[in-house]
């Protein structure tokens, strides 16, 4: 007769019956947008400072300069990169208020520039190097979104009020993930990623239609908050004792939440299909009034 196997290691039938859900452990799962690629150009800077201290005072200044600009060039790219993910991630979003991408590429021209600079005198040659240079970092990283996407129709100022209240939703959400990290716990930690994925496609909803800000505010703004305290305080209790009734409960505690959340995107939803049907049904009396028979006039448009 087969025996299920178990272990330390093994997943237990309690934890998968307590907050389980049937969504996969990385549905929706994130890829940091800052990848190797653009962390090493960090890297250049160290060097070039180094190779520049048994020159002269004029070459010293020149190559600390370089450095801060391909310093804060790096640093930018990693921001613009971030910015541009989420934008993408997104089905309503703005364009970003400053391009950190484009100025990422500038400031590298810049920094090659000056680095070149260093070593031989300003002139033709260094300045195809820094062109080549901000080229070349274009052609790599790509440049910032140019045109917002999904506003059409939107009221701004609406926009910016959803807006203000997701940031404010994700900063919790990642709140809660770093407070997560200390209890030690992986399995916990999915469940915590399933309950995010639920909180972000409420997000999702209530950005696509910001007249749903309403109902989704407390959801957004109250819950989320709480679910942060709740869940820094498990793990700072859960790291030091391992007491497995607190985990229960936690556990539980973010069933509930799912549940809640899922229930209240659902709310949103159908109630955004019923204000479609209401506008068709206006839409439909009008043309009649006008004297226009659908029927006939789909039949004239085939």
């Amino acid at each position: 007769m087969t025996q299920r196997f178990g272990g330390k290691f093994s997943p237990d039938e309690n934890d998968m019956e307590i907050g389980s859900t049937p969504d996969g452990a990385y549905t929706n799962a994130r890829v940091d947008p800052v990848g190797a690629r653009s962390n090493i150009l960090f890297i250049p800077a160290i060097p070039m400072v180094f190779m520049a201290l048994n020159e002269g005072v004029f070459d010293l200044v020149v190559a600390l300069i370089s450095a801060g600009f391909l310093t804060l060039a790096a640093w930018l790219l990693r921001g613009g990169l971030t910015a541009e993910a989420e934008y993408n991630a997104r089905k309503v979003a703005r364009k970003p208020a400053f391009p950190r991408k484009l100025a990422s590429s500038v400031l590298t021209g810049f920094g090659i520039v000056l680095a070149a600079a260093s070593h031989d005198h300003f002139g033709l040659a260094t300045t195809f190097y820094g062109l080549a240079a901000a080229g070349l970092h274009i052609a790599a990283f790509g440049i910032d979104p140019l045109k917002s996407k999904g506003m059409e129709g939107i009221d701004t100022h609406q926009h910016d009020r959803v807006a203000g209240v997701v940031d404010k939703a994700e900063k919790y959400l990642g709140e809660m993930s770093d407070a997560m990290l200390r209890s030690g716990d992986r399995k916990m930690e999915l469940k915590l990623n399933a309950f995010q994925d639920k909180a972000r496609n409420l997000i999702r909803t209530v950005e696509e239609d910001p007249r749903d800000l309403t109902a989704a505010r407390k959801y957004l703004g109250v819950y989320l908050m709480g679910a942060r305290d709740a869940t820094a305080k498990f793990a700072d209790i859960y790291s030091r004792t391992k007491d497995e009734k607190a985990r229960t409960d936690y556990a539980a505690l973010l069933a509930d939440l799912s549940k809640g959340f899922d229930a209240r995107t659902a709310k949103l939803l159908l109630d955004d299909r019923s204000d479609l049907n209401i506008e068709i049904d206006v839409l439909r009396d009008r043309l009649q009034q006008e004297g226009v028979v659908l029927d006939r006039a789909i039949e004239n448009a085939k």
